[in-house]
């Protein structure tokens, strides 16, 4: 039976990488590969069809032959969520549907670019719970910086209330640690929320201290941070951040804008866990130099003693 989130979900979600060949056809053989190396690295889940899995860059059926490969190999193994954000209700939901029918463990939605209130998105959201019908558990997406669409922790309590099928929450608001304290508090008088925070793990000791359940980004060293994770839920929050630290200049760059995508890409070919680096145009490529700094930073990453997992 397939494991679906809940409210008390958490670990580290790996945000999954979608495999190009070089001519930007979609691999599934290496989606095969990609997501035997995630359960390899120890995650709790996968998520796909997200920012870094360049959703927007797919065809319909191309989103759906992804998610159908991705959920037969991880099948009852870890949760899969399946990013369905889109413009259109139906669209939505029909993507939606057809991940549950194939083993989802819940969606991702984020609200639509471009809501100027918070009336609005809750209206919209309202929308895509009704189409969704209450059986589908969902992850609410807030990431300001990529929708333009700021919710305040009591909306997003709002609507964990008024709909029972959010469950978890993806908390990307930046700067956003006093934000997770308010939700976190809030939870005592409202239903719980898994909280799942990302921005590339940039500030995960923090956020684990403040509350948060766990973490759901794309880290190409996806063992690392789930082990952060396991540390700090064990109550060795030092341990954690000494592995943390000892990574963090990787984790740094990774997360830079416009090219980090194309680094990520890089670094999982390197580690076998696809053939090619390649984004769908248009998309970053990397440049000789930008591969001899990757080159450098891994070395000295892994060269320091307390960057042993």
């Amino acid at each position: 039976m397939t494991q679906r989130i809940d409210r008390q979900s958490g670990g580290f979600f790996v945000i999954a990488a979608t495999p190009f060949d070089a001519d930007g056809a979609l691999d599934l053989d290496s989606a095969d590969r990609m997501t035997d190396f995630y359960l390899g690295c120890g995650v709790s889940g996968i998520t796909i069809l997200g920012v870094m899995g360049e959703a927007p860059k797919l065809a319909a059926e191309e989103a759906r032959a992804f998610a159908a490969r991705v959920l037969a190999r991880a099948a009852g193994r870890v949760p899969v969520i399946v990013g369905v954000s889109a413009p259109g209700v139906g669209a939505l939901a029909g993507l939606a549907r057809y991940a549950m029918d194939h083993g989802a463990a819940g969606v991702m939605v984020a609200p639509a670019a471009g809501m100027a209130t918070e009336e609005k998105v809750a209206d919209y959201i309202a929308q895509v719970c009704a189409a969704l019908g209450p059986d589908i558990p969902v992850c609410f997406q807030d990431y300001p910086q990529m929708t333009g669409v700021q919710v305040s922790a009591a909306t997003v309590l709002r609507l964990a209330r008024d709909h029972a099928q959010i469950v978890m929450f993806k908390h990307e608001d930046c700067p956003g640690l006093n934000k997770l304290s308010r939700l976190r508090a809030g939870c005592r008088d409202t239903p719980r929320l898994s909280i799942l925070c990302g921005n590339g793990g940039l500030y995960l000791p923090q956020e684990l201290a403040r509350g948060a359940d766990g973490a759901m980004t794309g880290f190409a060293w996806p063992d690392v941070l789930a082990e952060v994770v396991r540390r700090h839920r064990a109550g060795d929050a030092d341990a954690a951040e000494d592995l943390f630290d000892a990574w963090l200049p990787l984790i740094r760059h990774e997360q830079q804008p416009g090219i980090g995508l194309a680094l990520r890409k890089e670094a999982l070919r390197r580690r076998g866990a696809i053939a090619c680096a390649a984004t769908r145009a248009p998309g970053p490529s990397l440049s000789r130099l930008d591969h001899d700094e990757l080159t450098r930073l891994i070395a000295r990453a892994t060269a320091r003693p307390q960057a042993a997992l």
